[in-house]
Formats: C-alpha cells, structure tokens, sequence
C-alpha cells in the first residue's frame, strides 16, 4: 500500500516517532513537511527537511494521503479539521485536540467523508498490559471492584517548550495525559466509563506560570460500578525522567485479588487469594499492534470498502471522555456522566 504523508508542526517531540514509522514501512513515503513557528523550524532542520512555512500552502500545492500533527495542542483541532475537509486522513500525536466543540466537528467530517483519525496511543501494545488483559479476560482476577492508576510525569521546568505554560496552548494536564489510560483501560477491562465523579486540576510545581495546572486528579465509575481513581500530575523529579516504576503504573482490584504492572515493569504482579505468596508473571511474549500498523491497516480497509473504523472510533471515544473529565476539573462538575 502507497501512502504519502505530510507533516504539519513539530512543536512536541512525539511526532517523530511518525516520521521513523514511515522510513520503516515500504511503501510509506514523506511528501512534504511544515513547520510555521521560526524557532521550532530551526530547531528540527538536523532531523527533518522542512519544505513549507505554510500548512495551507503544502496542502494546495502537495498531494498527500495522511496529514501528520505534531502542531502545539491547541492549534491542533483546527489543524486536523483542515486536513479532513481536504480529503485527508490524519495521525496526530495526542491530544488530537482540546475542546468538546472541536471534537464534534472532526468526528463529523471524519464519518461523513470514511475518513481514519488516528493518534500516537501505543499503550495497549505494551506487552505488560498484553499480559494484564489476558488475566482480565480469563476472569483471574474475579469482578474488578477498584482501579488506581499513576501516569506522573516530570515537569523539565527549563528545557520542556515553553509553549506549555502560555495560555489557550496547553488546554489542560487531563487532557495532555490522562488519555493514554482512559484509551487504554477499557481495552484491559473490556468495561466503559460511566462517571466523572470529581475531578481537580492545579498549580503545584511550575511556579514560575501559575495558570499552568500542572496536577491532576479524578475519580471516576466504570459501566459495572468498579471505582477508578487516576493521578496525571507532572509530580516525577525530572533528575530521573520517565525512569521510574511510578511512571503509568495500573493497580487493578478484583474479587479474586490484585495485579499490578506499569511500563517500566518487566513483569506483572499478581496476588491471589488461594495464594501464600505474591507472583510475578513474565510479560506477554509479543507486544499487540501499535498505532502505526493500526492506522496502515485502517487506511488499507477503508481503501477496500470496509465501513468499520475501530481505531477511529477508540481515539475518538478515549478523546471525548479526557475532554469530559478536563471540563469537570475546569468547572468543578461532579457526578457528570461519561457515557
């Protein structure tokens, strides 16, 4: 399958792990890529070749087949919305965007046109929470009742782009994060979000941008009552990076007993209550699909006639319950549903 991609903004280092799926997949080719902010534009020339200073110009000028987004967060909905009204598919690094309006819009033209919106969520190929899934599935760990789950992050005051912490780019640490696990679990559990019960979101660590909330908190319901309860703060000392065990740790709390892992466990934690000691289990022995081959696969089923989207519709599902447990932190909303 040929597919030709152009890039649109390189302002979060993600999106060049896009770039080196398309050296490594024959028949994907890099066709054209802008960077409009001067400095970002200098920055990436030793990684990429830039041909565009202007996102409309490359798409009147250059054919392509998927738009890649890498644009600051709150430029991105509008980025996406374009690439869709042309005609083009889209792979855009989390978040895909950062209000319920844009949502709306890009789930619209996505289904009007069979178009695949897809976003850099590679969670679920871990091959810690293949092996997680797998113990949910086979019912080892009873009716899951309770869900903690910690994906801290260090802040890097300093050398993280400062964009971060300007108003209106951001859009909120919920949003920013938190999608990761909200598009995960329910692929482990198999169950859906039923309830934001609370949420907070709040300034503790960036004091040198006081509007920027850089921690948050939520409590939410599964569709059985199993309560889930998640921490996404940019709490991790940035000396030790994404180096820690805490770093998206999931600790799952069912009738039978406890399992745990993370990804920077090798292995996953298992305590029964026919047990006299814990277990750890080896992780699975073959990670899942990622996203790349998930959008490949999309793209060629569309291409063949197919109406189903899955991966579509998960980013867009995983999307639209962060944006919701944003706004119940944003407006302090409680018991707000998710379904």
């Amino acid at each position: 399958m040929d597919l030709r991609f152009a890039f649109m903004g390189f302002r979060h280092g993600h999106i060049f792990d896009v770039l080196n799926h398309i050296k490594e997949h024959a028949g994907c080719s890099t066709v054209a890529v802008c960077e409009e902010d001067p400095a970002t534009r200098a920055s990436v020339v030793a990684r990429t070749k830039v041909t565009h200073e202007s996102y409309a110009k490359l798409l009147d000028e250059v054919p392509c087949d998927v738009v890649a987004v890498g644009d600051y967060f709150g430029r991105r909905g509008a980025v996406v919305l374009e690439a869709l009204r042309r005609g083009k598919h889209v792979i855009c690094d989390k978040p895909l965007c950062t209000s319920l309006e844009e949502l709306e819009r890009i789930e619209t033209l996505a289904r009007e046109q069979h178009l695949v919106v897809a976003c850099q969520l590679g969670m679920p190929a871990g091959a810690a929470f293949v092996r997680l899934k797998e113990l949910v599935a086979a019912g080892t760990l009873g009716e899951l009742h309770q869900i903690a789950f910690g994906g801290q992050h260090p802040l890097l005051w300093g050398s993280r782009a400062q964009w971060y912490f300007e108003p209106g780019k951001h859009g909120g640490t919920i949003n920013d994060i938190a999608i990761h696990g909200i598009h995960m679990l329910p692929k482990v559990t198999g169950l859906g979000f039923k309830t934001v019960v609370a949420a907070r979101a709040w300034n503790a660590f960036a004091k040198g941008a006081p509007d920027f909330k850089d921690s948050a908190q939520f409590m939410l319901t599964l569709s059985n009552g199993c309560g889930v309860l998640g921490d996404v703060s940019y709490a991790m000392p940035s000396a030790y990076g994404y180096k820690m065990p805490q770093y998206w740790r999931f600790t799952l709390y069912g009738s039978n007993g406890v399992a745990e892992t993370g990804s920077n466990y090798d292995h996953v934690f298992l305590c029964l209550d026919q047990d006299k000691a814990p277990q750890k289990l080896p992780l699975a022995p073959k990670p899942g699909k990622g996203y790349f081959e998930l959008l490949l696969s999309e793209i060629a089923a569309v291409r063949a006639g197919e109406k189903a989207r899955p991966f579509t519709q998960e980013v867009l599902a995983a999307t639209r319950v962060a944006l919701k447990i944003q706004q119940a932190a944003d407006r302090n909303l409680h018991d707000a549903p998710l379904s």
